[in-house]
């Protein structure tokens, strides 16, 4: 295990990041509410009315996130999906909410949610339409991005079906090119690459980064652990490619939070929230606010956990081991001692064979080498191991579909002055 562990962390710690979008927004990974898993295209509003696409559940989403203390952790954005607009545009071409649904029009809800001291999102189509069929922003992009600024909007996502990939190149950045000209700072999600790769296009993430402040790259996430599984596997298998395009500015987005909705078990909730921490993911939850389970809202609201989510440095971590089940995925955070990195590491258990698994493995060989040693803790068990040295074996027990995540912050050294080569730490 430790060459191979090893191995993984040399050339983690030699990826060199790339220059981002400066428009000086989403430093860290943006953190809200929306609406799109756990409430679709439900527009049924007379059958329905608690759980539609409409102002009033944005607006009791909104009161949720203050009164319930997501805000008070983080969650800032709260973001309309699809299926808010009329089915055609006004006489000037312009967006129109639909009537019945939105009545107050989106300039109201966009003031309702800023007066909760949150800011306000909203969802638009590269295309002719949106995935649900209303209208897209082709011929509008100008016209759009203005009315986004009028109505105060804080966050745009943009889609892509009903486009053409081969367009998404100058589409998507000129769209960008609006935003910013209208004055209004507003994070720019893009679902640029992932239609591109289903299109067989290698996307150029050298200008998607330059252009967008997070993006999509695989499929949608569904309500079920297999949907999740087949999301942690794309990320761990193609993460050279993923994993330098991350950091302060310009994140992968592996999709949304489905954290207390129907699908997955307690354990497999606190995998997805661990392992989209370890990947600097955005935390964007997609639940019924009104009826979560206590268990699950502890889940969301793990301060330790959004601490390493949102750690300054942005390093998107990797999967560093993988076994019959078993994997360990590590990443770089803060506190940084000369040249020695604090660690989060989760250990994954993928196995369904109905009892906890063993994993024992020294601090040095997670790469973890300081010689002045770390302070380790469980941050959903908050257990405090205090100061190890990279010769001390951890051995944690990993519930099936379940995870550890351990913080490991290096520790000051009056003594040593050794300068740090990992090379001297290699063992083949």
């Amino acid at each position: 295990m430790a060459t191979s562990l090893w191995f993984s962390i040399v050339i983690f710690l030699a990826i060199t990041q790339v220059n981002s979008l400066e428009n000086g927004l989403a430093r860290t990974p943006p953190m809200g509410w929306l609406s799109w898993e756990r409430f679709r295209c439900n527009t049924d509003c007379e059958g329905d009315p608690d759980n539609c696409i409409s102002e009033n559940l944005f607006r009791t989403m909104s009161d949720l996130v203050v009164s319930e203390g997501y805000a008070a952790v983080g969650y800032e954005y709260i973001n309309v999906d699809d299926c808010w607009l009329e089915k055609s545009r006004g006489i000037h071409g312009e967006l129109v909410a639909d009537r019945r649904r939105f009545p107050r029009g989106i300039k109201s809800l966009s003031d309702y949610v800023h007066t909760r001291g949150l800011k306000f999102g909203i969802y638009q189509d590269f295309g002719n339409y949106t995935c649900a069929g209303y209208p897209g922003i082709l011929g509008f992009l100008g016209q759009d991005a203005q009315q986004f600024a009028e109505w105060e909007v804080d966050y745009v996502k943009l889609d892509g079906c009903y486009s053409l990939p081969t367009d998404m190149d100058h589409g998507y950045p000129e769209f960008g090119r609006h935003l910013n000209a209208t004055g209004r700072p507003m994070v720019y999600s893009c679902s640029w690459p992932v239609y591109q790769i289903y299109a067989g296009i290698a996307p150029n993430f050298s200008s998607i980064i330059e252009h967008c402040n997070l993006w999509r790259n695989y499929d949608d996430i569904q309500d079920s652990w297999a949907s999740l599984e087949t999301i942690i596997d794309y990320y761990g298998n193609n993460q050279d490619a993923i994993v330098p395009n991350a950091g302060p500015g310009h994140w992968n987005d592996p999709d949304m939070l489905i954290i207390g909705n129907f699908g997955l078990s307690f354990e497999q909730s606190k995998t997805q929230f661990a392992l989209w921490a370890i990947m600097a993911a955005p935390l964007l939850m997609s639940v019924d606010l009104r009826t979560i389970r206590p268990e699950f809202k502890a889940i969301l609201q793990n301060r330790k956990i959004i601490a390493v989510d949102q750690d300054p440095l942005g390093i998107q971590g990797r999967r560093i081991y993988k076994h019959k089940g078993i994997e360990i995925w590590s990443r770089p955070i803060t506190p940084i001692y000369h040249t020695y990195y604090s660690y989060a590491v989760a250990f994954v258990n993928r196995r369904t064979d109905g009892t906890p698994s063993d994993v024992a493995v020294t601090l040095r060989e997670l790469g973890l080498v300081s010689p002045s040693g770390y302070r380790v803790e469980d941050l959903y068990e908050e257990v405090d191991y205090g100061v190890l040295s990279p010769q001390t074996k951890i051995k944690v027990k990993v519930n099936p579909s379940g995870v550890v995540i351990l913080r490991a912050d290096v520790q000051p050294d009056r003594y040593s002055r050794t300068p740090y080569n990992p090379l001297n730490y290699f063992r083949g």
